[in-house]
């Protein structure tokens, strides 16, 4: 092995990896920016009740409407 090529082949393969660090932080960056962060255990559980809720309007909306064309106990 030559002398000469050991010392550029270990700076360019330490110069491969910090570009690939770069570029993953970047990257990471660059996606959390996009998306912004996630909703905490108190916003999950808000929106849980406000699709609860929605559900249960639904639901009573379709037995309203049942009632008043003649369905059933109407």
């Amino acid at each position: 092995m030559n002398v000469a090529t050991a010392p550029s082949y270990r700076a360019q393969l330490i110069g491969s990896l910090v570009a690939a660090v770069l570029i993953v932080a970047i990257a990471v960056i660059a996606v959390t920016l996009a998306i912004g962060p996630g909703l905490d255990a108190t916003e999950l559980r808000e929106r849980q009740e406000l699709q609860e809720e929605r559900r249960e309007q639904r639901q009573e909306r379709r037995e309203d409407l049942q009632g008043d064309s003649g369905g059933p106990g109407g």
